[in-house]
């Protein structure tokens, strides 16, 4: 057999053992697999130029947009959790706001001595972790970043969301091999568990890991010994001050800590007032379709419920709406009800635990420098989010100055930190844990510099 016989018997032998492997576009059985085919396709989308890389995330975005109402409904089913017209706008959001190639910016420095460039490059081939609460949002923003940057991906849904992640992902790979001719540059994995995550994290082919996700998780990533983008654990809090607007803020509240069922990481968890006022901001609540709670009995039937034994909250009730939570604590409530706040004391656990459900704690402070001091200990030092409402400039710099979070907000939902009627670019991996804080395109890239002695500085 002469040498171009041989390569075409090899290729034809990998072709039958890959198709063995993968049981659809995109979706690997071995984590070897995928990486060796990931990297081959970096290899084929390293060669083509800013531009080219851009057409494939339009592709994408055009082909996923008549999906969105489909991925938000298989979501819902799958998980058992959230709201499926909220999960349709958080995908509409990640599609329209999540930046391209148009965030990687070029930084130049030029002197008497010559020029210095600083440019982003890709990595090679990335392994991404989503999380089961924004499964869709967060392996869909996290895409277009990784390809904008110039990478591959594999990605690694969590058990609960497996099949319309793999659903997504193969369509996603489909688009790109019929727009550029690149097969499985964006992949996953037939099954998924710690073991199939911690095999990919430390593969010797995967030099960037993106963690979303649990304080386990991101302890397993922090140990790969690679470039790892983590988002870490959150307990957002809410200031509320007695010079702010409580119509607009209840409203804000009610919408944002409602919405999608209080699953998205950045959404208040909690809300510290100033006691002047308290009264007068749960009647704005009840104005909203709120239920507050102020009677210590059911008080104990909603802890029972949402709290268990080991005072971690009730997986069972993540996500849940507020009739299902007040229903599985024997309590009545109007169908109407959005939104469960409790009147509460600091040290309880609806305040020191991160519930995902729409079920918030409100701790009264005497002033606003308490509410400050309250908050930045409810926030554990987490660093995530926070929000505040307050008419006064001072304050509102004097609260952001002590949380030091990755996202804040003065007066508006915690959701325009992400760009949800609010400026900004959306991002669903908030790096708080490494610092990148809100991760686009620029996030996944190397930067690289380049010095030229004696020229191109023409001042």
């Amino acid at each position: 057999m002469n040498t171009q016989q041989i390569e075409a018997l090899v290729s034809q032998i990998y072709q039958e053992h890959l198709s063995e492997q993968t049981l659809k576009s995109g979706v690997f059985c071995s984590v070897d697999d995928a990486v060796a085919v990931a990297y081959s396709a970096y290899q084929q989308y390293s060669l083509l130029t800013l531009n080219q890389r851009q057409q494939v995330i339009d592709a994408i975005k055009v082909d996923l947009f008549p999906l969105v109402e489909r991925l938000a409904q298989m979501t819902v089913e799958e998980t058992g959790m959230g709201i499926a017209e909220d999960k349709k706008k958080k995908l509409l959001l990640v599609l329209e706001k999540t930046p391209g190639t148009e965030d990687l910016i070029t930084e130049v420095k030029t002197g008497d001595c010559g020029m210095t460039l600083y440019e982003l490059s890709s990595y090679g081939v990335a392994c991404a972790v989503q999380p089961c609460t924004n499964p869709c949002e967060t392996l869909i923003c996290n895409t277009i970043g990784l390809l904008a940057a110039g990478n591959a991906v594999i990605h690694v849904p969590h058990p609960r969301s497996l099949l319309v992640s793999q659903y997504v992902t193969e369509r996603i790979s489909q688009t790109i091999s019929r727009t550029c001719g690149i097969d499985n540059l964006v992949s996953t994995l037939t099954e998924t568990s710690m073991a199939v995550t911690r095999e990919l994290m430390n593969h010797p082919d995967i030099p960037l890991v993106i963690a979303t996700g649990g304080a386990g998780m991101l302890r397993q990533a922090m140990a790969c010994g690679k470039k790892v983008i983590g988002a870490g654990p959150a307990n957002p809090v809410a200031i509320i001050d007695e010079t702010a607007n409580l119509k607009n803020t209840a409203r804000d509240l009610v919408f944002s800590c409602s919405f999608d069922n209080n699953l998205t990481c950045i959404t208040e968890k909690s809300i510290v007032i100033v006691d002047s006022v308290a009264d007068e901001f749960l009647c704005e609540l009840q104005k909203q379709h709120a239920c507050c709670v102020q009677d210590e009995q059911k008080m104990l039937q909603l802890t029972l419920a949402a709290i268990t034994p080991e005072m971690a909250p009730n997986k069972a009730l993540e996500g849940k709406s507020a009739a299902e939570i007040l229903s599985a604590a024997g309590m009545q409530c109007d169908k109407t009800v959005k939104l469960i706040v409790v009147d509460t004391a600091r040290q309880h656990p609806f305040v020191t635990e991160e519930l995902r459900m729409p079920l918030v704690p409100l701790v009264r402070a005497k002033d606003f420098e308490q509410a400050v001091e309250f908050a930045c200990e409810i926030e554990q030092g987490m660093r995530h989010t926070a929000t505040i409402h307050s008419q006064m400039i001072e304050r509102l710099n004097y609260a952001a100055q002590k949380l030091q979070t990755a996202v804040f907000v003065k007066n508006s939902s915690a959701l325009a930190g992400i760009g949800f009627d609010g400026e900004g670019d959306t991002s669903f991996t908030i790096a708080t844990a490494t610092g990148e804080g809100t991760t686009t395109a620029r996030h996944f890239c190397r930067r690289r510099r380049c010095t030229l002695a004696n020229a191109f500085t023409i001042r």
